[in-house]
C-alpha cells in the first residue's frame, strides 16, 4: 500500500501495488483463452468505458479481444470494480519484472482497506472468467461499499479535509475514527468530526446537557420549547401535568436523533417513549412539541454559514401501491446510497418506523391516498434518509443575530442550532419558532449536498478559522537520500539547523531525534518515522533521511519537502525488489527529486552521472555540489547564473554565478578528520549547500561546521576512532563496496604497522558485491578477520564467508585471514593481534553493539582491568 510520492507517480499518491505470478498464463493471452472476452463483457459491460491505449471508448475491450497479458486485465477489473462500488478511480499500470511471468500490477484507490479487497477480488474474478464459471461480483461489491462505510472518514470530517488538500493543507489521520491532524509539527492543529482543537470542553459539556443548555437560553431571553427532565416513569406524569400533550421525549445526552419519539398524546404512549429514550440516556427531557417545520442553522466561529429545512424520511401515496413498495421505490432513486456514499441515504425499516405507522393505524401493507404524505421516520437527520433544502439565503437577520449570539452563549466555536418554526423569513420573536437544541459537531452533509437548493462550502469557513490569512500549515522539510553518506549529511543539516535556533525533528538510520534527545532507537529512514517527526507539535524543523526502503514499500512519508538532497548513486542493494541497475536505482532515489514544491531547490552530486541526469528532469530549482572546482557541469551550471558549492583549494566555497564564498577550509572542519577524508568532505559540501539555499548565512554555517565533532555520541557508527594506549580502534557502518573504498582511502592517510580489518557481507546482496567487499579488503588491511552471524538474508554463513575469500584471494592468494563468527569475539580477538601503533577497522552492520562493545574494554584499560 503506498500512501506518498512512490516510484510509480508524483500526483497519484495512493496506489496499491500488487505482484502478480502468472504462471502458465505468461504464455497464454486473453485471445488464447476460449470465450475469456465474452464472459468479461458479460460480466462487467461498464468496462466498456475504459479506453485504454487506443484512447477511445471500448479501448480496453479492444485490447482483449486482441489479446493482453492477465496483469491487465485485473489492473483494469480492480479500477472499476471500486467504481461500481462508488468509488471512482482511474490511475493504472502493468509492468512485467526482471522475473518472467511475475508483474507489478498497480492501480489508485480511494479508501485502502478496499483497494486491497478490489486487488484480491480482481485476481478472483479473472480466476472465475478464465475457467468459465459464474462469479457474484455484486456481493463483492457490496461488500466493499461495506467495508468503505467502516473505514471512511464521515462526509464532515471529509469535507474539511478535501478543502483542507485544495488549499494546499498537509493532512494525516490519527486514528481509524474522525481525528485528524492538519498541518505539520508547530504548525498543526487537530480536529475531530466537527469539532475542533479550538472547540471549549465546557461548552461541549453545556451543549451535551440539553437541560442546561435551555436554561442558560431561556435566561438570555432565547425562545426554547416548554419542558422539563424525568428520570423515571414517575416523571411522566409530572410531565403531562406541567407541559401537558402533545410531548416530544429525548435522551438529556442523545444525539443524531437516537431515541427521541414525537407528538406524543396519550399517557400510554408518553411511558413508551420515556422508556424509549431511557435505553439512550439514564435522565430524558419531556418538552412541549410545537409544531412547524425543522430547521438547522449552522454557525462557524461566530458566523452563521448556512441554514436548512429538514424532512424526515418519507413517502408519498399513488393510491395503488403500499407502504413498503413506495419505501423500494423511493430507495430506487440514483441519489440516494448506502451510508453517506451519495446525497440522500436508503430508507431502512425500523422500531421508529413501525411505531410512526402504528400511530396513525397504519402498516407496511396499508395503500396511503394518492398524494398522501406518509411519515416513515420521526426525526430529520440524513442518515435515517431525511432530505433538506437550503434556506441560507432566506434567514431573517435578527434570526441571524440570535443563531450567531447563541453560539457566544453556548461558547462553541462550530455549532448546530435545531430550530422548530413556521419559517425563518420572519423573527422567531413573531411566528412562536423555539430553539429546540444546540449541537456540539454538528454534521455538514445537509449543507454541503442538500437535496435541494445551493450546497454551501461550510467546510472552507472550518479551514479559514483555523488557518487564518498569515499563518502557515507547514513546516520546513529537508531529506535526504542517496546510496552512501545520508545519515551523516542529515546530522550535519540537522546541526546547523539547530545552531540556528530552530527546534529540528531528524531522522536516521540509527533513530529519530529531536533537538538531539533521542526519542526511538533503529533504522528510522521510512514513512512512518518521517510521520513521527511530522506529528511532533514541538518540531519547527524536520529534516528526514529517506532510504529505498521505505520509498519502495509506502511511498515517502510528505506530501513535498523544500529542499531534496541527493548525496550520489552507487552500486548497493541491486538485484532486491526489481531495482537491479542504476537507473532502477535513481527512479527510487528520484522520487525526493520529484517530491521537491516548485519553488524549492534540489541539492544533487555533480560528480555523479546519475544525479546529474535527476538534475536535467527536476521540475524545481537545482543546485549542484562537486568535489573538483572545474567540474564541467558546475561550470556550466553557473556561468547561467546557478548556484554550487565545491571543494577548491582545501576550502568549502559556495559559488554564485563568476562569485565564490568561501565558508571554510576543510582541515578545520572536524568531521574530515583534517580534511583527509573525502567522502565527508562531500557530505560538508551537501549539508553547506542545503542549508545556504535555505537563506542561513555563510558565517552561522562556519560555526555549526567547526562545531560538528564527529564520535559515537554525534555520528555513531561513521569513522568512529576510539584511542588505546598502545593501538586505534575504528568503527564504521560501511556496508557496501563505496563505503569501502571511502574507508580504503582514508587509511591511505594513517601511518600504522599493522592494519586490522573485522569484515562481513550481507545475504541480500549480489555474489559479485559481496566478493568486492573481499577484493577491497585485501586491499587495505594487513589482516582480515571473517565474522557473519547475522544478515544472511536467505544464504547461508559459509556461503557468503566463501564469497569474501574468493575476493581476498582474488587479490593476494598470502593474505592473512581468519573466521571468528561472534563479533564480540572477533572484536576482543583483533584486539590480540594488535601491535603498537596497530590501526582496527571494524567494518559492523551492527554498529550499536560494536560500539558498547569497544568502549566497554576502554572503561577497563581505564580501571586497569583491560585483559584480551
Amino acid at each position: 500500500m503506498l500512501r506518498g510520492p512512490n516510484i510509480w507517480s508524483a500526483n497519484h499518491k495512493k496506489l496499491i501495488q500488487l505482484r502478480l505470478n502468472l504462471e502458465e498464463l505468461e504464455h497464454k493471452p486473453t485471445n488464447a483463452i476460449d470465450g475469456f472476452y465474452e464472459r468479461l463483457e458479460k460480466l462487467m459491460p461498464s468496462l466498456y468505458t475504459h479506453r485504454c491505449s487506443p484512447g477511445v471508448p471500448g479501448g480496453f475491450f479492444k485490447r482483449v479481444i486482441a489479446g493482453t497479458w492477465m496483469g491487465h486485465v485485473i489492473e483494469h477489473l480492480a479500477l472499476e470494480i471500486q467504481t461500481l462500488a462508488g468509488m471512482d478511480t482511474g490511475f493504472g499500470r502493468t509492468r512485467e519484472t526482471k522475473t518472467p511471468g511475475v508483474y507489478n500490477v498497480v492501480f489508485t484507490y480511494i479508501e485502502e482497506k478496499v483497494g486491497v479487497y478490489a486487488a484480491e477480488s480482481a485476481v478472483r474474478v479473472a480466476e472465475a472468467l478464465i475457467k468459465g464459471v459464474d462469479y457474484d461480483l455484486e456481493k463483492d461489491i457490496q461488500e466493499m461499499r461495506e467495508i468503505r462505510e467502516n473505514t471512511r472518514l464521515g462526509p464532515s470530517t471529509g469535507s474539511i479535509v478535501e478543502e483542507a488538500i485544495m488549499r494546499n493543507i498537509p493532512w494525516i489521520r490519527l486514528n481509524n475514527q474522525s481525528l485528524v491532524q492538519l498541518g505539520y509539527g508547530k504548525n498543526q492543529v487537530r480536529f475531530r468530526a466537527t469539532m475542533t482543537e479550538k472547540t471549549s470542553s465546557i461548552a461541549v459539556d453545556i451543549a451535551s446537557n440539553k437541560d442546561e443548555t435551555k436554561r442558560m437560553l431561556d435566561e438570555q431571553a432565547i425562545p426554547v420549547a416548554k419542558g422539563i427532565t424525568i428520570s423515571s416513569t414517575l416523571g411522566v406524569d409530572e410531565a403531562i401535568r406541567k407541559v401537558g400533550f402533545p410531548l416530544v421525549f429525548k435522551p438529556l445526552d442523545g444525539n443524531h436523533g437516537r431515541g427521541i419519539s414525537i407528538n406524543i398524546r396519550s399517557r400510554e404512549d408518553a411511558v413508551a417513549a420515556y422508556e424509549h429514550a431511557a435505553k439512550i440516556s439514564r435522565r430524558v427531557i419531556a418538552e412541549r412539541f410545537v409544531t412547524g417545520y425543522d430547521f438547522r442553522v449552522l454557525v462557524i466561529d461566530n458566523k452563521m454559514v448556512a441554514a436548512a429545512l429538514r424532512d424526515p424520511a418519507h413517502v408519498k401515496g399513488d393510491g395503488v401501491s403500499n407502504i413498503q413498495q413506495l419505501i423500494d421505490k423511493e430507495n430506487t432513486d440514483p441519489r440516494r446510497g448506502y451510508g453517506h456514499e451519495k446525497v440522500l441515504t436508503l430508507i431502512t425499516i425500523d422500531r421508529d418506523t413501525m411505531d410512526l405507522l402504528e400511530k396513525k393505524g397504519y402498516n407496511l401493507e396499508t395503500v396511503p391516498a394518492k398524494g398522501e404524505k406518509v411519515f416513515v421516520k420521526s426525526t430529520a437527520n440524513l442518515s435515517t434518509g431525511g432530505t433538506s433544502i437550503d434556506v441560507t439565503d432566506h434567514v431573517h437577520p435578527q434570526n441571524v443575530f440570535i443563531c450567531e449570539r447563541i453560539s457566544k452563549i453556548i461558547g462553541l466555536d462550530i455549532c448546530g442550532i435545531d430550530i422548530m418554526a413556521k419559517n425563518l423569513t420572519q423573527p422567531l420573536t413573531e411566528n412562536g419558532g423555539v430553539i429546540l437544541e444546540v449541537n456540539a459537531a454538528p454534521g455538514f452533509r445537509m449543507h454541503i449536498a442538500p437535496s435541494e437548493g445551493l450546497p454551501r462550502n461550510v467546510a472552507g469557513h472550518v479551514i479559514d478559522m483555523l488557518y487564518p490569512p498569515g499563518k502557515s500549515s507547514r513546516i520546513p522539510i529537508i531529506a535526504i537520500t542517496g546510496t552512501n553518506g545520508k545519515t551523516t549529511t542529515t546530522r550535519l543539516i540537522a546541526h546547523i539547523v539547530k545552531n540556528n535556533g530552530y527546534r529540528v525533528g531528524f531522522t536516521t538510520s540509527d533513530g529519530i531525534y529531536v533537538q538531539n534527545n533521542m526519542m526511538l532507537k533503529g533504522d528510522t529512514t521510512g514513512p512512518v518515522s518521517a510521520e513521527f517527526i511530522l506529528k511532533d507539535p514541538t518540531v519547527d524543523f524536520a529534516v528526514l533521511e529517506t532510504a529505498r526502503g521505505g520509498i519502495l514499500r509506502a511511498g515517502l512519508g510528505f506530501g513535498q519537502c523544500d529542499i531534496g538532497v541527493v548525496t550520489n548513486i552507487q552500486e548497493d542493494h541491486l538485484g532486491l525488489a526489481d531495482i537491479h541497475t542504476l537507473d532502477d536505482l535513481t527512479r527510487v532515489k528520484g522520487v525526493i527529486v520529484d517530491a521537491i514544491k516548485k519553488d524549492g531547490w534540489a541539492v544533487l552530486n555533480a560528480d555523479n552521472e546519475y544525479c546529474v541526469r535527476m538534475g536535467k528532469k527536476a521540475d524545481c530549482k537545482v543546485a549542484y555540489f562537486s568535489m573538483h572546482e572545474n567540474n564541467p557541469v558546475v561550470k556550466s551550471h553557473c556561468k547561467k547564473g546557478g548556484i554550487a558549492c565545491i571543494y577548491e583549494n582545501g576550502f568549502v566555497t559556495i559559488q554564485k554565478g563568476d562569485w565564490k564564498i568561501r565558508v571554510q577550509r576543510s582541515s578545520l572542519i572536524p568531521v574530515t578528520f583534517g580534511g583527509t577524508v573525502p567522502f565527508m568532505i562531500e557530505n560538508v559540501l551537501a549539508a553547506t549547500l542545503a542549508t545556504f539555499l535555505y537563506d542561513f548565512k555563510t558565517e552561522d554555517i562556519k560555526i555549526a561546521l567547526e562545531t560538528f565533532i564527529p564520535s559515537a555520541a554525534q555520528t555513531p557508527g561513521r569513522m568512529n576512532i576510539f584511542n588505546f594506549r598502545n593501538f586505534r580502534f575504528m568503527i564504521d557502518f560501511a556496508h557496501n563496496p563505496a563505503g569501502f573504498r571511502g574507508i580504503k582511502e582514508f587509511l591511505t592517510h594513517i601511518d600504522s604497522p599493522l592494519k586490522i580489518g573485522i569484515i562481513a557481507g550481507t545475504g541480500d546482496r549480489r555474489d559479485e558485491d559481496i566478493r568486492e567487499l573481499g577484493r577491497l579488503s585485501a586491499e587495505m588491511f594487513d589482516h582480515i578477520i571473517l565474522r557473519q552471524e547475522k544478515f544472511l538474508r536467505g544464504r547461508t554463513a559459509e556461503n557468503i564467508l566463501s564469497l569474501l575469500i574468493e575476493g581476498i584471494e582474488s587479490v593476494d592468494v598470502e593474505k592473512k585471514f581468519e573466521i571468528v563468527p561472534n563479533e564480540v569475539d572477533a572484536i576482543k580477538h583483533s584486539m590480540s593481534l594488535a601491535v603498537p601503533g596497530a590501526f582496527i577497522v571494524a567494518l559492523s552492520d551492527v554498529i550499536t553493539n560494536a560500539i558498547e562493545t569497544v568502549q566497554n574494554y576502554q572503561e577497563q584499560e581505564r580501571n586497569g582491568t583491560f585483559e584480551v
